[in-house]
């Protein structure tokens, strides 16, 4: 007795072949291609998984919201007696950064040891004074020097403060070939690394990284006046 061995697999086959009118080899490959089709309908996108390691370059270089020493060196030359006038300027500069960002002890200090160690010591005097005429309150200003070297080089003051800033992790960091991974289309280390530092550096608040600001009031003459002219000329403000 002969036995069709896809009976079982495409019980319509004969139904189909009669009423389309294929022979039945035809009938057969129709139901090998639905057998086929059927086995693989498990294997959907689902249990596809893509992006598991972050490869993104504000993931890479996240632009992050922390304290951070801000800091601002003043050079000195041996034979100088007073601040110049750029010099008054640059303070002037860095006191107004500092009452825009800051409100903690601002640090003056002057080198030791070096060259020009008597003038900077002498000028230090000058840069708190341009700091209180700024507003910064006397308790604020720290004095303090530090141990420069005896060479030729001039060691500048420096004024320093802590803020709260938003900045991102150093750029140009090179730890593999940046083409190895170009088979694969992924960015190398340093990708997006400046583009993020400078986004950072334009954020004059960081603190509406983290939470927006509340509105403001509502200019009432500014809104009557353009009410009135919609209603006199219609959307052609």
């Amino acid at each position: 007795m002969q036995t069709n061995t896809f009976a079982h697999s495409c019980p319509d086959q004969d139904r189909l072949r009669r009423r389309v009118g294929w022979p039945r080899p035809a009938a057969l490959s129709l139901c090998l291609v639905t057998l086929f089709l059927s086995g693989c309908a498990g294997y959907g996108p689902s249990s596809i998984t893509v992006g598991s390691i972050p490869d993104d370059y504000r993931t890479n270089h996240p632009i992050i919201v922390a304290e951070k020493e801000h800091s601002f060196d003043l050079p000195v030359g041996s034979g100088d007696r007073k601040l110049t006038v750029a010099m008054r300027e640059a303070v002037r500069g860095v006191a107004s950064n500092y009452r825009a960002n800051a409100s903690g002890a601002v640090r003056i200090i002057a080198p030791s040891g070096s060259l020009d160690a008597g003038a900077a010591q002498r000028m230090a005097g000058e840069v708190a004074e341009v700091l209180r005429s700024e507003g910064i309150p006397r308790d604020r200003i720290i004095t303090s020097y530090y141990q420069a070297g005896s060479g030729g080089d001039a060691a500048p003051i420096r004024i320093s403060y802590l803020a709260i800033t938003a900045s991102t992790n150093e750029c140009g960091r090179w730890p593999e070939d940046m083409l190895a991974n170009s088979a694969d289309n992924k960015h190398y280390a340093n990708f997006g690394c400046a583009s993020q530092n400078n986004l950072a550096a334009q954020i004059a608040n960081p603190g509406d990284l983290l939470n927006p600001r509340g509105s403001t009031a509502i200019d009432a003459t500014r809104r009557a006046n353009a009410i009135d002219a919609y209603r006199q000329n219609g959307a052609a403000l």
